[in-house]
């Protein structure tokens, strides 16, 4: 064994002259680089966010590169999927193989290929909703070539704290879910708290976000919401048990297919009166999340206390103004009062196609 090692590196060495008899200017540290051809298909997005609202139509795109040496295969396969908020799991929405399509849960029906020439993998997303809110990855498979691109879908909208009558930090992780779902709204995600924050949202009361983290945004340090000498900031406490722990929720809302409105009565009326009252004018009694969106998107100015559907009592300032919110437009908060008492007005929500 040792002599055919000793022949080895004398060859070695014999090589390595030879090579410096040849090429003496070549330095004695070499870096040999070998490469493959490289893909011959690709998939690329022009845009990697596309804006749109609750209730309106939404194209992803997604155009495919292939080299044009590859014999064409009417097996080429083309999947969408939506990214969940963790990324712990992909959420199936589209395949289409050839003529062979499919939509998948609640896209059925409202998602198919754009499909502008043989090479366009373009998702287009009709009636879109709340919940549609969020990353999608384009993927195609031809043989053994696949590529992937990733384009986020944002939604014009609100981002509003929110706790239900029981009081502050009574929520796990899934009563939050339930509680914006019953105001008309989800529980907004990290991205949409920071715009929020952006626009100087100043709020001292943890809350869930969809990822699981529970957060809040401070635009004014101050001692109880992590300190006065702090920088300004959105505090993060971090992953949470979603069973185990309670705190406050962050909700998104964006626009919605109706009306809503302040009802005008000659008195004021208790809780159940103000449900009945919208009733009897064909609407029904609105709900946080609309309040916020009519405030925000469409401008809604309010000087009266209402009820709406959770209890609460609020009115929307658009225009600040003396004893209606004076320093900052905002949906002011009366709390959650007896429902006997007669001292509010109502707001209401009529929904239309």
């Amino acid at each position: 064994m040792i002599p055919v090692l000793i022949w080895a590196l004398i060859s070695l060495n014999v090589a390595e002259n030879d090579l410096d008899a040849l090429y003496p200017d070549l330095e004695h540290s070499r870096t040999i680089y070998v490469t493959e051809n490289g893909p011959q298909l690709s998939v690329v997005a022009e845009k990697t966010k596309v804006v749109s609202r609750r209730g309106g139509n939404a194209t992803l795109p997604c155009t495919i590169l292939r080299d044009q040496t590859l014999a064409q295969n009417r097996k080429m396969r083309i999947k969408w999927t939506k990214l969940t908020s963790d990324y712990l799991k992909e959420v199936d929405v589209f395949v289409a193989m050839d003529y062979h399509k499919r939509s998948y849960g609640r896209f059925h029906g409202r998602v198919h290929l754009q499909g502008s020439s043989a090479m366009d993998a373009s998702l287009v997303i009709t009636e879109i909703t709340l919940e549609d809110y969020g990353r999608y990855k384009c993927e195609v498979i031809d043989g053994l070539e696949d590529g992937t691109a990733v384009v986020s879908l944002d939604l014009e909208g609100v981002v509003f704290p929110y706790y239900p009558r029981l009081g502050r930090y009574n929520l796990n992780f899934y009563d939050a879910e339930q509680a914006c779902h019953d105001q008309d709204a989800i529980v907004a995600s990290f991205d949409q708290l920071y715009d929020t924050w952006r626009g100087g949202m100043d709020w001292c009361n943890a809350g869930w976000l969809s990822d699981g983290t529970v957060q809040y945004p401070i635009n004014t340090p101050r001692e109880p919401c992590g300190g006065k000498n702090t920088v300004p900031g959105i505090r993060n406490y971090g992953l949470r048990d979603k069973d185990k722990n309670h705190y406050d929720v962050f909700c998104f809302t964006s626009h919605y297919k109706g009306r809503f409105y302040y009802l005008i009565q000659p008195f004021k009326l208790t809780y159940d009166e103000a449900v009945r009252a919208c009733q009897k004018d064909g609407a029904q009694i609105a709900k946080v999340g609309q309040m916020y969106a009519a405030w925000k998107l469409l401008g809604y100015d309010r000087c009266d206390a209402g009820w709406l559907e959770d209890g609460s009592v609020r009115y929307p300032i658009s225009h600040p103004r003396r004893r209606c919110s004076p320093t900052e437009a905002a949906v002011r908060f009366s709390g959650f009062p007896d429902k006997k008492h007669k001292l509010y007005g109502v707001y209401c929500f009529k929904g239309h196609n």
